[in-house]
């Protein structure tokens, strides 16, 4: 599925957030939203994702403006992973991904054959599976965003929309998650802070900096030392690990003022009696 945004714009309390967007991902391809914290890139997502009325501009599926759409024909194409998906309930692991079939089912029709199929698979990718039957308040933190990638999944949608997904993941954990959403087929926007995870697996990055698109493109024309310094204010560089995967290399911070030289010693103090 393709996602367009034209001239989107969205404030909150009267300050722009999003200021001018316009994106446009093609369907199955992976892209990566970076930018510093409070750039916009949750906002613009949600906005993406149907959960915020712009203020101004559009958003399209396949060329369709979404902008009158229920919420239950928004979750049969796109399904949206927050940063902290809160579910605070005594549901199982399994209910909880079970959640991902709501937008499928009459309201008053419980899972058939075919929903708890899909569930079971949802749990086997993220490898949940052995967890199905413990209560969610057991879980630890990356054991509940896996859940909620495999809620997603659940939905069976076009198109992924992840707002830090791999916050509270481990080492092992990340790798796992950004090499399935890279080979999932679907249309993916996922939101990253980790720079060198977004170059290795994205194909393309988008750059938001005050809620303004600064760059697209790959990560090697987006990430180079220029912007990381005016952007992330960081001294860096996009290189490649042992392996050739592509990976920012840091050598620091950039201060924010140059430093204050120390003063000139003055003269030596006298060594004669004061009369």
């Amino acid at each position: 599925m393709r996602i367009t945004a034209e001239a989107l714009c969205w404030s909150l309390g009267g300050t722009p957030v999003v200021r001018d967007v316009g994106v446009d991902i093609a369907p199955g391809e992976t892209v990566g939203l970076i930018g510093p914290n409070g750039s916009g890139k949750s906002s613009l997502l949600r906005c993406l994702a149907g959960l915020r009325v712009p203020d101004a501009g559009e958003v399209r599926y396949d060329g369709e403006s979404v902008r009158d759409w229920s919420a239950r024909r928004i979750a049969r194409r796109v399904a949206f992973v927050a940063q902290d998906s809160g579910v605070d309930s005594d549901l199982k692991v399994g209910d909880v991904v079970g959640l991902g079939r709501t937008p499928f089912r009459d309201r008053w029709r419980g899972p058939d054959a075919t929903d708890r199929a899909v569930v079971a698979a949802a749990l086997g990718r993220l490898g949940l599976t052995a967890l199905a039957d413990r209560p969610w308040k057991a879980l630890s933190g990356g054991e509940r965003q896996r859940a909620h990638i495999a809620r997603a999944l659940a939905q069976q949608p076009y198109a992924l929309l992840l707002d830090e997904p791999t916050n509270h993941l481990d080492v092992k954990h990340q790798l796992e998650l950004m090499e399935l959403l890279s080979g999932t087929g679907r249309t993916v926007l996922v939101a990253l802070h980790d720079l060198s995870l977004a170059a290795r697996y994205c194909d393309r990055l988008l750059l938001l900096h005050h809620g303004r698109l600064i760059a697209a493109g790959p990560p090697a024309t987006v990430l180079t030392a220029d912007r990381l310094a005016e952007v992330f204010e960081v001294d860096a560089e996009l290189t490649t690990d042992a392996l050739g995967n592509p990976q920012v290399t840091y050598r620091g911070p950039l201060s924010a003022a140059p430093p204050v030289p120390a003063p000139a010693p003055g003269p030596a103090p006298s060594t004669q009696p004061v009369l």
